[in-house]
């Protein structure tokens, strides 16, 4: 039960009932959602004023939610992704902070390099999408294929249109021939589906379409129809960075390998755990 009064019992009230619920993170969870409601910065938590009794009902009704492993984004209706406020809810993957490392990537590849064209793959939420044309002078085009999760892309580019000027938004299947992005493309990301079927994942996960989590019996299937997608649409020199399952490693560079890219590359997380593969087009 949560009673009004000061911040800090409040707090200590949310992580116990986030605890006895097997939530992973419970101190950060409680606070993110006291923070939530109180409308404060998360960092200043602490000078914020005591809780009045609705703000209290409302604390506890939240917790009880998360309590039953809803993620803590679909409950807040936002996540942080490279600095950026991105909408999520029910029917979008929930974008991850190591992912912040493909946005940061394309950044770093094209930054001297005006009105390059850039194709985000697998898009779900638009999160790469928006950090990359919010940082850069590109012609963005993010691609989805799940109904809804394009809604959720076209409402985070309609949030930040403001500072998202050049990003199209491309409803297809991202392995097809047919879809819509003209070849000639310098540079792309992509954060596909790849966790092998028979995975066992977190109660948080399985809130996010299974869809665009689980690629087949090893997971690769997706990856595996891509390398032919990304060949076609790139120009020779241009460049792709994949997000991968920890141990494919090996595997996403041998598909690369195979497909026509040189200059195959690992790229570890901030956790040094193999993520990512970059690759240059012949």
């Amino acid at each position: 039960m949560i009673e009004p009064g000061p911040v800090r019992g409040a707090l200590a009230a949310g992580i116990r009932t986030l605890q006895e619920a097997g939530v992973p993170t419970p101190s950060t969870d409680a606070a993110q959602l006291l923070a939530h409601v109180l409308q404060v910065e998360f960092t200043a938590l602490g000078l914020a004023p005591a809780l009045d009794q609705r703000q209290a009902d409302e604390y506890e009704q939240l917790l009880r939610v998360r309590a039953t492993r809803i993620p803590l984004q679909y409950i807040a209706g936002f996540t942080w992704f490279y600095g950026l406020p991105i909408a999520v809810g029910p029917g979008v993957f929930v974008p991850r902070p190591e992912t912040e490392l493909l946005a940061q990537w394309a950044i770093g590849e094209i930054s001297d390099r005006p009105g390059a064209r850039v194709v985000d793959l697998c898009s779900g939420s638009g999160a790469v999408a928006i950090a990359v044309a919010e940082s850069t002078d590109a012609h963005v085009e993010a691609v989805e294929s799940d109904p809804e999760a394009f809604v959720w892309l076209l409402r985070n580019r309609a949030a930040h249109a403001e500072i998202v000027t050049d990003l199209r938004a491309v409803f297809g299947d991202a392995t097809s021939p047919d879809l819509d992005i003209e070849p000639g493309v310098d540079l792309i990301t992509c954060n596909p589906p790849y966790v092998p079927a028979s995975s066992q994942v977190t109660a948080e996960v399985r809130h996010d379409p299974s869809r665009a989590v689980f690629a087949g019996d090893d997971g690769l299937s997706v990856i595996a129809a891509l390398v032919p997608q990304f060949a076609r649409l790139l120009s020779p020199g241009g460049a792709v960075m994949v997000e991968h399952d920890e141990s494919h490693q090996h595997a996403v560079m041998n598909l690369l390998a195979d497909g026509g890219f040189t200059q195959v590359s690992p790229v570890l997380d901030l956790a040094s755990r193999p993520r990512f593969v970059s690759a240059v087009r012949r």
